[in-house]
């Protein structure tokens, strides 16, 4: 076996994800989002598992309910978890584990702007770390922090509820504190471990802006978090005026800058169908790019911080046709960067299967009035209410260029 860390190895490694959105705090017209739970995988977690490995994904993108595991400060409730590390462990899967995928549990008064928010996803971090080092190597220790964000700190969607530019930042600013904490918190007591920053990046079109948003702020918005969490911001950086007007001061940027790491894989979300946004009469409307699109958000993440890069989420809902038409494009697309020596190293159908969308929360409609067919298995609900798993003829196309690609890197081993 080599010891080349797999994200250095001259090759495309294919991985599947299961959506993991955990937002269990209610309130009056707001209902618990939990995606597991939607989607049934807390019962049918060992045959989704065994799909994952029958696709022949080399990794699984997959988080833990955090909610669930820590339900009270500092207790923890392992015997689920322990059962799906030990079949993951069984089927020799890779699991990229999401720690922290939008929500915080019920004890964490106001959410993510709890003082103590970054000290206590810290201190879960580095527990599962330590109780999983034989099987978890491999972690995200947030998920898409500008998308988290917006929903809790601009648009008021989720918890802590703030509005605006302010709630943005300061949401932002504890997120980035906590992304930090964790890494160094699970890298204490797992010293190996690959840290995986996974980040939706978002493209822009046309000129103008929204009520609260010019095309100039969005352009360097995006990498905000990134930016943090790496040390960057310093007098000169282009949004340092945005953050010190909102009340953000030298002494929390000095302690990024002295506190900076490093992730070892920058995962890139892109979906054809609304990564990309254009300004049409003041309103920032989702538009179809395709494999353009892709490459250039890429080339964007490449040019500024020369780390490998995964695509770490991608896929659309359409027919099979359309999936496998859109797994073909992107496929050529990371085919030809790889050729002109871009260190593109993974590539992510996320979701695997079918999903819940969020805006589910906001309404009393059952959850297949919400259904998203993004995956290569779908979700059919059958008499017994259960969700029954029915591959597509996309999940066939998937295995091939997945072992295809595994057989590239081993013949390459071989030799």
């Amino acid at each position: 076996m080599s010891d080349t860390p797999w994200y250095l190895e001259d090759r495309l490694h294919y991985g599947v994800g299961i959506e993991d959105t955990f937002i269990p705090q209610e309130a009056v017209g707001h209902r618990k989002l939990d995606e597991y739970e939607l989607t049934q995988h807390y019962a049918r977690w060992r045959d989704d598992l065994d799909l994952v490995a029958e696709s022949g994904a080399e990794f699984v993108r997959w988080g833990i309910p955090w909610y669930l595991v820590e339900p009270r400060p500092g207790e923890f409730d392992w015997s689920w978890l322990d059962q799906v590390a030990e079949r993951m462990r069984e089927l020799g899967l890779r699991c990229i584990v999401d720690l922290m995928h939008y929500g915080t549990p019920l004890w964490l008064d106001n959410s993510f702007i709890n003082a103590r928010y970054p000290e206590r996803v810290a201190s879960y971090g580095r527990a599962v770390a330590e109780r999983y080092r034989d099987v978890f190597t491999d972690f995200t220790p947030l998920n898409e922090p500008v998308v988290n964000a917006e929903w809790c700190g601009e648009n008021a969607k989720w918890p802590p509820y703030l509005s605006g530019h302010d709630g943005f930042i300061k949401v932002t600013m504890q997120l980035a504190r906590g992304m930090v904490l964790t890494q160094r918190e699970i890298a204490a007591v797992h010293p190996d471990a690959t840290f995986v920053h996974v980040d939706a990046g978002f493209l822009y079109r046309g000129e103008g802006e929204s009520p609260l948003l010019s095309r100039e702020l969005l352009e360097e918005r995006r990498f905000i978090a990134l930016d943090l969490i790496t040390g960057r911001f310093d007098a000169d950086a282009p949004l340092h005026p945005w953050l010190t007007s909102h009340g953000v001061t030298e002494a929390e940027l000095q302690w990024f800058r002295e506190n900076a790491v490093t992730p070892d894989v920058i995962g890139v979300n892109y979906y054809p169908h609304f990564t990309t946004g254009e300004f049409v009469d003041g309103r920032l409307v989702p538009v179809r790019n395709d494999g353009g699109g892709l490459r250039t958000l890429i080339e964007l993440y490449a040019d500024r911080y020369g780390l490998p890069i995964a695509v770490t989420e991608t896929s659309l809902v359409g027919t099979p046709a359309e999936k496998i038409e859109w797994m073909r494009e992107s496929g050529e697309v990371l085919a030809a960067m790889r050729a002109e020596g871009h260190p593109i190293i993974g590539f992510t159908w996320f979701p695997f299967f079918s999903m819940v969308d969020w805006l589910y929360r906001f309404d009393q409609l059952k959850p297949d009035d919400w259904m998203l067919e993004f995956g290569i298995v779908e979700l059919v609900r059958g008499a017994d209410l259960g969700l029954e798993r029915v591959r597509n003829e996309a999940f066939d196309v998937f295995t091939r260029a997945a072992l295809d690609a595994r057989g590239a890197g081993e013949r390459s081993t071989a030799r």
